[in-house]
């Protein structure tokens, strides 16, 4: 015969366990970094975020003359890395786990000029650079307490006489088995799969694949099945579609399509494309029409239909951030000097500004971290 009192003791063992984990989520801090151009920026701001009641705090404006304009973190979230873009330089910065508060590791060269973007490798192993004005890639090992190691690769792209190189991106895979390399100069993006003992970038067995000329692939965005990638092309505001070879890497055009409303005429440049956390929706921003375009994903074709816009309500949306739980997105806007919140709806996909934003001199990178 059944017990009744160890199953009360059972239901109440679980109660609690379940109470503890959700409270220990709640109790989670959710910390705001923004990257900026420090012409008028001071460097990055940290802000700790109260979704609830929709409010922030300053925790930390890290002083930086070097416009650390792109920001990404290790995976294991302990760790953050800049792109310097004016002085053309790598920074690392350790984390603190309870207040977000970032401190300087150590800093290198970028091994080129004008860094824009960096990646890091799902494994914590290599810091991918990016570096616009002289076209070349580089590749950093990175050591156990977060520090950026050794250089193990750089790689000067070519232009032609019509078309100088300019990489604005290092993109993995979700397995870090391939990396998506982006030049907006020549119209190509080049695959490399990575030794992981020499750190050296192995061209892929179709090593790049080339878009329409003048398009100027920029950000680059794998959709979480790993089926597909998306590249927003800057110059002409396109997203150029392919299909991923699974054993290769390679990439197969499938489709190119506007990020602009048929009716408008007045010039507008892509800058920055992600996924929706479920992966039904793709967004990506437009600066000049000022806007969110927003797709819906069929996820066996990989083809996109066109939802509509989402005003960024300021000028000059560079970058901005899905958050991890898909309820908000967080919008930079560099010449209105403003971060956005708007509400993402879940079934159509479409962002309504809520009021809120945070005053910020020349935002141009928003992420977002949870801490315990």
């Amino acid at each position: 015969m059944t017990d009744p009192i160890k199953i009360m003791q059972k239901i109440t063992i679980t109660f609690i366990f379940l109470l503890t984990t959700l409270m220990t989520f709640a109790q989670k801090k959710e910390i705001l970094y923004v990257g900026t151009y420090t012409q008028k920026g001071e460097g990055i701001y940290v802000y700790e975020f109260d979704r609830k009641n929709m409010t922030y705090k300053e925790v930390q404006i890290l002083q930086s003359k070097n416009s650390p304009s792109f920001i990404e973190f290790h995976p294991n979230k302990r760790f953050a890395y800049t792109a310097n873009e004016a002085g053309n330089t790598i920074s690392a910065y350790k984390v603190d786990q309870s207040s977000g508060k970032l401190s300087l590791i150590n800093e290198k060269s970028s091994e080129g000029k004008a860094p824009c973007h960096i990646g890091l490798d799902p494994k914590g192993r290599f810091l991918y650079v990016s570096n616009y004005s002289s076209g070349q890639l580089a590749v950093y090992r990175l050591n156990a307490d977060g520090s950026i190691g050794e250089l193990t690769e750089a790689i000067q792209n070519q232009g032609t006489a019509n078309q100088k190189p300019h990489m604005h991106s290092m993109i993995p895979s979700a397995d870090g088995k391939f990396i998506y390399a982006s030049d907006l100069g020549i119209d190509k993006i080049f695959v490399y799969s990575i030794d992981p003992k020499s750190g050296k970038l192995i061209p892929g067995a179709v090593p790049f694949v080339e878009v329409k000329s003048g398009d100027g692939p920029r950000h680059f965005a794998i959709h979480p099945n790993g089926n597909f990638a998306y590249s927003a092309g800057e110059l002409n505001s396109v997203v150029n579609t392919f299909t991923i070879e699974k054993n290769t890497g390679a990439l197969v055009p499938l489709e190119r399509v506007s990020m602009l409303p048929a009716d408008f005429t007045t010039k507008s440049y892509a800058a920055d494309i992600h996924f929706s956390t479920d992966g039904k929706f793709l967004y990506a921003s437009n600066r000049g029409h000022e806007s969110l375009v927003v797709y819906s994903v069929n996820p066996k074709t990989g083809k996109l239909t066109l939802v509509g816009h989402s005003s960024t309500h300021g000028k000059h949306p560079r970058n901005f951030r899905i958050d991890q739980k898909g309820e908000l997105i967080y919008i930079v806007n560099r010449d209105t000097d403003n971060l956005v919140i708007s509400k993402r709806d879940a079934k159509t996909g479409l962002a309504t500004f809520t009021g809120k934003e945070i005053s910020i001199p020349t935002p141009v990178c928003v992420k977002q971290l949870f801490l315990e």
